[in-house]
């Protein structure tokens, strides 16, 4: 008892007594409980955080791969483009350099038609003049024998030949 008597002078004592009512005090109003329910309800939480956070993150990754293969898709689809408009472009010059020489060919053919329908035109022309010219020589040579002479001696044979001909 005296051991008693001599602790309840100290202070230290009382710190201690105070510090197990206190405990026993936490304990009868189920404190541990309540703090190990709300770092249940803590940990619950990170853990739908961190289960959140890995969805966001898979539904991220599964989104880039999508837009990644949009991109390539449209890379190929552009360099198709590319490569059918060459051919097109290619393939119209291939035509316009036909149609051109065609073109070329066809009025080149036209030209060479119409010097010849020309020069046919000039010769005709020339021998419509040298008849006309040999015709009129030849007015001027009979006029001028006729002039001279009553009768040519080769037309009065030759009207006598006709006679016994058609007689």
């Amino acid at each position: 008892m005296e051991w008693l008597s001599e602790h309840l002078k100290e202070a230290e004592f009382w710190v201690g007594a105070a510090l197990v009512v206190f405990a026993l005090l936490l304990v009868w109003l189920k404190v541990p409980g309540m703090a190990g329910k709300a770092l249940d309800a803590r940990a619950e939480k990170i853990r739908a955080e961190l289960f959140e956070a890995e969805r966001l993150r898979k539904e991220a990754e599964a989104l880039l791969a999508s837009i990644k293969t949009q991109r390539e898709e449209a890379e190929r689809v552009a360099a198709e483009m590319i490569r059918n408009a060459e051919e097109d472009a290619k393939r119209m010059e291939s035509e316009a350099r036909v149609k051109l020489e065609d073109q070329i060919r066809r009025r080149a053919d036209l030209a060479e038609r119409k010097i010849a329908t020309a020069e046919a035109q000039a010769a005709a022309d020339v021998k419509a003049a040298a008849a006309d010219l040999a015709a009129d020589a030849a007015a001027s040579v009979l006029a001028a024998r006729l002039s001279g002479m009553k009768a040519d001696p080769l037309v009065d044979s030759a009207v006598k030949g006709l006679a016994g001909k058609f007689g």
